[in-house]
């Protein structure tokens, strides 16, 4: 079996419907971010304010070229990975991608964005973040799951894609 890739914004899910999806199929759960902190010994959020985004990028994308190069994963991307193809198109040559879409006003107004170095700009720069990512998203997505109200809806809808 391929990889399954998970994309999307930031806060849309993807760690929580990751670690249910690979429980229920028996593969192995990986998260970029979970796996770039880890590492780093630093949190997200550091690594941006000490390093920068550039730095953080780079990081992401050595985990995504090594996780692309493993099988038997769910893997959970961070919500900027799929904006670098250095970083994306081993994952998707590896696995089937889909794209996590939930309404971006929702994620806003119910997740909270501490800790998140891109979620601070307040709702009118994330609503606009999610507009420029989300062709991005659209562009490397096998498949959309739209409309998932939870986690499990969204495991099963993916469940149902890979039959």
């Amino acid at each position: 079996m391929k990889n399954i890739v998970l994309i999307g914004m930031m806060g849309c899910g993807k760690t929580t419907v990751g670690t249910l999806l690979a429980r229920r199929l028996g593969l192995e759960p990986a998260d970029t971010d979970r796996l770039i902190e880890a590492r780093e010994g630093r949190s997200i959020p550091e690594l941006f304010a000490r390093e920068g985004e550039e730095y953080f990028r780079g990081l992401e994308e050595a985990v995504a070229r090594e996780l692309a190069g493993r099988t038997g994963l769910v893997i959970a991307c961070g919500g900027g990975l799929p904006l670098r193809s250095a970083a994306m198109a081993p994952l998707k040559e590896r696995g089937t991608v889909f794209f996590l879409r939930r309404d971006p006003g929702l994620i806003y107004d119910s997740v909270s964005m501490a800790g998140r170095p891109l979620g601070q700009g307040g709702r009118d720069a994330f609503l606009a973040r999610f507009a420029q990512r989300e062709p991005v998203y659209r562009q490397w997505a096998d498949v959309v799951i739209e409309g998932a109200a939870t986690a499990a809806e969204a495991a099963c809808a993916i469940e149902k894609e890979l039959i």
